[in-house]
């Protein structure tokens, strides 16, 4: 229906000398068709007129063709785009506007992902060319797009062989000598497609970028060596990038660097990083591996969540928060005995008086360590998490649910959570029975009236019922309030006690 409007407007583009008003008219009629009817509405040809028309220092025309032909070229299969229109979009990755370029690169990128249009783009270095210049260009989301179609073209081989086995690859290489943070793009680039396969890693670690990034993590420049911690870091999320990075010697060298830290007074810009990787090695290996192989990773923790530096501590208390969610990874901290006791008691003095921000990250942090799930509980695991929260207080129930009361949204939550944690823990349970008016606050729908509050709650009661032995500790009567409120969901509101608050107004 909406073709022949579509035709008309072009038509009247093509005769106007400031078309502005008959783009806009475009805009909308375009906007208002289901991408499927525009396949119909717009000929090969007639696209040229809007691409044309980018050629102007007109913003505001400029912004207005963007628009159309990004939903224009939708409708049209990534092969057409390749065969129709390869010169249009080639000089709109040479175009000086930056929304000109991502939409070049955005359509790019879904040639690139489609295995005929992979095919067209092994006959068009050219653009390829253009694509890896658009990684230097200084707005983040134009090299972004690039590195995006980039990456999209090394999931195949002949992607590959394109990139890596031609004088593409010395183009990226011209293009890494821009700067620092150019440089830095383009190991984003070869990272995100070495982690696809071992294959492609092959491809990146015989181009020679991948130990060039390596040797980075013991340079001069601190913040350099950050970032490269963080390039690393990411290889390693896949399997083949953790083997690859063993043989290369790289754990031992960042447990090194680890250890180096102590002395270095620039320590803080990338000792976090430090910690982070082995956190993550640590979760998708094996906690205790990682734990007993390098045993520094586990000390500097411990060291970072006692000093109570403002850098350091949050990742320390992150990373035994991650280590601590998983039951292999409490064995491990209670292995450590005193060492990790010392750490919970430091954790709650910052619970009890340390500043917000970082009593959120302890609140979060106890949570994922006295986390047992039903599934998970034995007699030992349950005596762990219960030794873990008396540690916190002479009465940490008591503690927890003062923080509760304070006014602070975040910090409320944040207790809940961690009634939640234990909730389904029959030792928990029984100190919630045994605490006078516990039962009667959780269900008390005026106290924490915001959304999240009332999420929190419900996730307590839900955490409690889950638990067979809720039914027998907390007794018939209590047990019955419990699963009415959780039928009637977190945001019930009862009738009478609304019609008595609006009878008072």
């Amino acid at each position: 229906m909406m073709a022949a409007p579509i035709e008309s407007l072009l038509n009247e583009i093509c005769e106007s000398e400031d078309p502005i008003e008959e783009l806009k008219s475009l805009r909308t009629a375009v906007l208002a068709t289901p991408v499927s009817g525009l396949r119909q509405a717009v000929s090969g040809a007639r696209l040229e007129i809007i691409f044309g028309l980018l050629n102007t220092n007109d913003k505001e025309q400029i912004e207005v063709c963007v628009e159309i032909l990004s939903r224009v070229l939708q409708a049209l299969e990534p092969v057409q785009l390749s065969q129709n229109y390869k010169t249009a979009l080639q000089s709109g990755l040479n175009h000086p506007n930056d929304s000109v370029k991502l939409l070049a690169l955005t359509q790019m990128g879904r040639v690139a992902g489609h295995t005929d249009g992979v095919t067209q783009m092994q006959n068009s270095a050219q653009i390829l060319r253009d694509v890896i210049q658009c990684i230097s260009v200084e707005r983040i989301a134009v090299a972004k797009e690039a590195i995006a179609a980039l990456s999209k073209l090394s999931n195949t081989k002949a992607g590959l062989d394109v990139l890596f086995h031609s004088d593409l690859l010395n183009k990226l290489k011209d293009v890494m000598l821009t700067s620092d943070i150019i440089r830095y793009r383009v190991y984003e680039l070869i990272v995100e497609v070495s982690r696809v396969s071992p294959v492609s890693l092959g491809y990146c670690a015989n181009s020679g970028l991948i130990s060039q990034m390596l040797e980075e993590l013991t340079g001069d420049d601190v913040l350099v060596r950050a970032t490269a911690i963080e390039m690393v870091t990411n290889l390693a999320q896949s399997q083949h990038g953790r083997q690859y990075l063993a043989q290369q010697g790289i754990m031992d060298k960042i447990s090194n660097m680890i250890i180096a830290a102590e002395s270095d007074p620039f320590s803080s810009l990338y000792l976090p990083g430090l910690v982070k990787f082995f956190g993550s090695l640590a979760i998708m290996d094996s906690p205790q591996q990682v734990c007993e192989k390098y045993p520094v990773f586990l000390e500097v923790v411990f060291s970072m969540a006692m000093n109570l530096d403002p850098t350091l501590t949050p990742v320390a208390l992150d990373t035994l928060g991650v280590l601590g969610n998983t039951v292999e990874g409490k064995q491990v901290l209670q292995k450590t005995g005193e060492k990790f006791t010392s750490v919970l008691k430091r954790i709650s003095k910052v619970v009890a008086d340390g500043a917000t921000e970082l009593r959120v990250r302890c609140l979060e942090a106890l949570a994922h360590l006295l986390t047992l799930p039903v599934e998970q509980q034995t007699d030992d695991l349950l005596l762990l998490t219960e030794s873990w929260f008396n540690c916190l207080s002479s009465q940490p129930m008591l503690m927890i649910r003062n923080i509760s009361t304070q006014p602070f949204p975040e910090l409320y939550c944040c207790a809940l959570r961690i009634f939640t944690a234990i909730g389904c823990q029959p030792w928990a349970q029984q100190l919630m029975m045994d605490t006078p008016g516990f039962v009667e606050w959780l269900m008390d729908r005026s106290v924490g009236t915001g959304k999240e509050a009332k999420d929190c709650k419900f996730e307590v009661v839900g955490a409690l019922l889950s638990s067979s032995s809720a039914r027998e500790i907390f007794g018939g009567h209590n047990y019955l309030k419990l699963k009415t409120y959780l039928n009637e969901g977190p945001y019930y509101v009862n009738a009478v006690s609304s019609v008595i608050t609006e009878g008072a107004d």
